[in-house]
This record gives C-alpha cells, structure tokens and sequence, in this order.
C-alpha cells in the first residue's frame, strides 16, 4: 500500500502482517501505549471486532477510495460484518450531524462505545481495559508487539481476524479454494447436496469432522468406537463408502492408509462406479498412487489431500489442504475444504500433495528441534527461557506456529497437539524422498535423530 495523508478520525483499510486489509478508523491512542518507532504510525481501532493496533502509513489506505476494491477480493461473513459496520457508523454519523446542526447542545451521542469527535466523522471512544497496575487483556496475540503490556492472555486467536486464501495462478501449476470466516458455524458456507463419509477420529479427525457437521454437511463415520454427536455411525469402511458420494479418511501412517482400503470390509469393497475417495493421511507418495491405482480401477475417483496443522488448528477449522489428483473432484470438495482449512492447493498429479507435505513437515519438525536445542542451551548457560522466546517471538522468525509454541511453553502446557512419533515418522519418509532423487537432507537427518532419541526415552 502506497503511503497517504492521513488525520485522527479517518476510516481506513488497515493491513497487518499476511492478513488481508480491514475497515478501521484512526483513533487516539491510550495514553499508556508508547508509539513504535522509525516510519508514520497511527493507532486503529478494526471494525467488527475487539482488535486495535499501531500500523504503518504504508499498509493505510482511506476507507470510501478502495472501498469496492476491498469488498471484491475479501470475504468471509466476519469481514461482511465489518463493512456493515461501517456502513452503519457513517449513516449514525451523518444523522449526528444533522441533530448538531438544528440543536445547540453541544454534548455528543454515544453509540456502540464510539462518541463524535473534532473529525470529518466521530471517533472511538478508547476504553483501556488496563490499569497502571495491570496489563491490557483482550488484546490479539499478533499485536502484542505493538501494545504498552506484553503479559497478558491472548483471548482473541489469530484466526479471528478472517480466513485468507492465496489465489494462485494456473500458470503457478497450483490453485486454490477460498476458505470459509474464521468462525465455522458462520453459516456463509453453502454445504454440499453429496452425503460425506469419514474414516479415522483421532488427533485431527475430530475436529474436522466437527466442522464438517457445524457447516450443514452430512456426514457418516466409521473409526471402531464411538460415534461424533450429529454424524451417522457405518459400522465398516466398506459400508460408509457405498453409501456415501464422497469419502475421507485421516490416519497416521501409510501402513493405516493401506489397511482401511485393503482390508477386510475395507474401502475397496465399497468402491464402485462413481464413487469418491479423498485421503487426508500424510504418507509417502509410492502409498498413495499405489491407492489411487486400486480405486480407479474400481470406477471409483480419488484425491490425496493431506493436511498441515495441528489439532488445535483442526478443532479451529485452519488447516492448510495439500490436494492432488481428479481436479474435478478436488472442486467438488470445495464446501468440505472451507469447513475444515483455511486454503487448500491444487499441485497436479497423484504424488504431488504427499510430497510436498513431507517436505513441509520436514522444515517443521527441524525447526522444533532447533527450538528445543535453542531453550536447552539458554537454560544451561544461565539464561532466561522466556527471553530467548520472546526474542524469537519478536524478531524476523516471528510466526502463528512460533507464537503458539511459544504461549504453551510459558504456560506449562505439555499436551501434544502433534504426535512425537508421527513428526519423526515424517522425517523418516522426507529424509528417503530426498535419497530418491539423490538430494541430501543433513538438516533434517540431524533433526530425525533427535526425535528416535526422544522416542526412546518415552
């Protein structure tokens, strides 16, 4: 965004970080709050949430100027929200003026805890939720850093703000689906009309299937236990498969993936003319295209869609969908895949989504091992944990994955919310994709036997 001029009481399109712009107006900050330095800042209050922030000059443009153009490349319900908002802001504001003009009484009308100001339009009304004594609360974990008190709970996530989608080219060789709001039960999603089938309730299994049936869909599932409330129950994979159009499954490793569709009463029992299987399970891509092979010859259709996140992510219907193979298929999980991810990819052919997947989680795992080595150092060499983090937190390798490692490692929060075991399964399967094509993978060599150590200690 090109820099303009700007005055207290503007509304604005205010952009933060990877985050698409948002409708805001300029406001004046508390009088705590120390202003960042360097370049033009200016303190926004976000429209539609509980959410302010110091941004640049740069990632400001006036609000009526782009107004068409932001509503075109955003959606969401949570941004629609916002506009209207806005919309309403200024038709209460307009009538404000016009009650100023006839009425000599100078005290302002309040609304929705904004009151009028000296600028073309009124402005907040800024009401500190911290004391002299107390740190602000409420306040979004990606604006810490900009805020006077860096101890407080977030109670807004990330994801609050709206669910963004790259766009990519076809000339990228990679396309992608818009994602739903942040919110899953926002209802902007239209479920599909095609009964879903689901295999696997395990660490992210859940909660995909609970957004699945938060959004509309119907959904059966099968995992050898219990049921999820609201989802039928198929008593083999083979049956949930024969009466469902699509299909998904989420398991741990390939050996699984392989079980459930060559098993007894497994998927390839069920599998005829038409219908649809999309696996969700990250496995190597030998796996997988020997799995598209068989159900394909069956008449059936398949896709790979393995999935980045973890299960908080799965819970929050955040994941990030990796899709390869029947590209009309891939389109005809469009509803399921704004449930359940935030944007997901199309990458081609069968192979593609699994091998990209073990390259990402390749980088992942490395660099929790390199965390975990970094605080190990810190605490034997005298230094603070906490400032080692809130160092990294703060500088060039900040991140949503940094950052929530980080809250749960302050707060003593020990649950996985990714297996040891699956991570170190990853690397295994990464590390022999790069001997496939004699590319070398030192770093994440290192990183596996780190994790085979820590498995053999648990």
């Amino acid at each position: 965004m090109a820099p303009v001029s700007l005055q207290l009481g503007d509304l604005v399109w205010g952009q933060l970080g990877p985050y698409p712009p948002w409708p805001g107006k300029i406001i004046p900050p508390p009088e705590e709050l120390e202003k960042p330095r360097g370049k033009k800042w200016y303190f926004v209050k976000f429209f539609g949430m509980e959410d302010h922030a110091w941004i640049e000059s740069g990632q400001l443009k006036p609000y009526q100027a782009y107004k068409e153009e932001m509503i075109k490349k955003t959606k969401g319900k949570r941004f629609q929200q916002a506009v209207e908002a806005v919309e309403e802001f200024l038709g209460t504001d307009k009538k404000k003026d016009q009650t100023l003009c006839h009425s000599s009484d100078p005290e302002s009308a309040t609304m929705n805890g904004m009151t009028a100001g000296p600028g073309p339009v009124a402005a907040f009304e800024w009401q500190p939720t911290a004391t002299a004594s107390g740190p602000l609360k409420d306040i979004d974990s990606h604006f810490h850093h900009f805020l006077l008190s860096q101890t407080g709970k977030s109670a807004i996530s990330p994801q609050t703000i709206t669910k963004k989608l790259k766009i990519c080219g076809e000339d990228t060789g990679s396309t992608s689906i818009q994602a739903a709001d942040s919110t899953a039960t926002n209802g902007s999603i239209a479920p599909t009309h095609k009964k879903i089938g689901f295999l696997g309730l395990g660490l992210m299994g859940s909660g995909i299937i609970s957004n699945l049936l938060k959004t509309g869909h119907v959904v059966t599932v099968w995992n050898g236990t219990a049921v999820t409330e609201g989802a039928r129950l198929g008593r083999t994979p083979a049956e949930v498969v024969s009466t469902c159009d699509i299909t998904f499954a989420c398991v741990p490793d390939p050996k699984t993936a392989q079980d459930v569709v060559l098993g007894p009463r497994g998927v390839l029992q069920g599998i005829r003319s038409g219908k649809c299987y999309v696996d969700l399970s990250t496995t190597d891509a030998d796996t997988v295209t020997e799995l598209a092979q068989l159900i394909v010859s069956r008449g059936g259709r398949f896709l790979e869609a393995p999935v980045s996140g973890n299960q908080q992510q799965a819970n929050d219907g955040m994941l990030v969908i990796l899709a390869a193979g029947d590209r009309d298929l891939y389109e005809d999980c469009s509803s399921c895949f704004q449930a359940i991810g935030k944007t997901s990819f199309f990458l081609g052919e069968v192979g593609n989504a699994a091998k990209m997947m073990l390259i990402v989680n390749m980088v992942q795992g490395s660099f929790m091992a390199t965390i975990a080595e970094g605080l190990t150092l810190a605490q034997e060499t005298g230094q603070s944990q906490q400032t080692f983090l809130d160092i990294l937190n703060q500088g060039p390798l900040a991140s949503i994955y940094l950052n929530q490692k980080y809250q749960n490692i302050l707060q003593g929060n020990v649950e996985p919310d990714f297996y040891l075991k699956y991570i170190q399964k990853d690397l295994r399967l990464a590390i022999a994709l790069g001997s496939g094509v004699n590319h070398p993978t030192p770093m994440a060599a290192a990183a596996n036997e780190v994790y085979k150590r820590a498995k053999a200690l648990d």
